[in-house]
């Protein structure tokens, strides 16, 4: 890559010239999509609309997050609530690829309703290269298809202009510092959001439980780092899987979920060994988890598998 602040004057420069009207982006608030925004938006100003989609899958208080940071780059943005519209679009579907490619077709949809309101032409994405790679094409195979990749539809309607595609999730991170974004140390977060932690049929009980034990995993670890005990992972989060198991609370047996806890330490997400987090601070995840949670939740593990063989997420 090139130098980061000679990247950014290149990017910029690219902007200007490949976007000579409106243009829209899918701004999550992950340090990939508000680097992109802010570049676009330092090229065009305010005929760039940011557009972050509540799709009823995101953390626990990610959408006022999420405003303030808009906020403080001074974007153009606009936040839509769609919630209701993904939940149905997702009723039925269990295959992970498939839930990935309807909540990709679903973002693109909505993208297209806001960019025909705001007279956009072009569609700018914060696709890195992992993301395009994992997906495939006739060479590689599919290891998962990213919503930004693999679920674009063919009758988009919009250009696509993605500024950050050759860049790895470092190069991504040393732009965001020179841009002062302020998810710059943020860890990664799944363009299908909770719903690829979320195993099997996407409801709203469902993501409800895996937004808190997510809360609570992220939480723990962050408290666990500051104090010294353990150093941050990469990223880290909860599961919660599709199968029930046979628990005791009080006196009484017991039938309930089960949430794995997911840590890992990596440089740019190809590859990822799993952290040595401390026994004492998986305790008090699985103490708090089945706490907050007993009447639905009964058995909390951890996963120890690297990457490869397996993905950062489960889906």
């Amino acid at each position: 890559m090139l130098g980061a602040e000679e990247f950014i004057e290149d990017a910029i420069a690219e902007a200007r010239k490949r976007i000579p009207g409106k243009a829209v982006i899918a701004c999550s608030g992950g340090v990939d999509s508000m680097v992109a925004a802010v570049l676009v938006s330092r090229a065009i100003g305010d005929r760039l609309l940011a557009v972050y989609v509540d799709n009823g899958l995101m953390r626990k208080g990610e959408t006022e997050e999420v405003r303030g940071m808009f906020e403080d780059q001074g974007l153009n943005y606009k936040i839509v609530d769609a919630g209701d519209e993904f939940f149905a679009a997702l009723k039925g579907i269990t295959d992970p690829e498939k839930k990935r490619k309807t909540i990709g077709e679903k973002f693109i949809r909505i993208f297209e309703r806001e960019a025909a309101s705001f007279g956009a032409e072009v569609l700018v994405q914060g696709t890195i290269a992992p993301d395009w790679i994992e997906s495939g094409d006739g060479v590689r195979d599919t290891i998962k298809s990213h919503h930004n990749v693999g679920g674009l539809p063919k009758d988009m309607g919009m250009e696509l202009f993605e500024p950050l595609r050759d860049l790895y999730k470092d190069e991504v991170r040393d732009l965001a510092r020179i841009l002062k974004v302020r998810s710059s140390e943020r860890q990664p977060f799944p363009g299908p959001a909770l719903a690829v932690r979320c195993l099997g049929e996407v409801t709203r009980e469902d993501i409800e439980i895996v937004r808190e034990a997510c809360f609570i995993v992220e939480d723990e670890i962050m408290t666990a780092s500051v104090s010294g005990k353990m150093e941050m992972p990469w990223q880290y989060f909860a599961v919660l899987l599709p199968s029930r198991s046979v628990g005791v609370q009080g006196d009484r047996r017991a039938y309930g979920r089960t949430i794995a806890i997911r840590a890992v330490s990596s440089v740019d997400g190809m590859t990822a060994t799993y952290s040595m987090i401390p026994l004492e601070v998986l305790d008090s995840i699985s103490s708090r988890i089945t706490n907050t949670m007993k009447d639905s939740v009964n058995r909390v593990v951890y996963d120890i598998t690297n990457k490869p063989p397996a993905t950062i997420e489960w889906e």
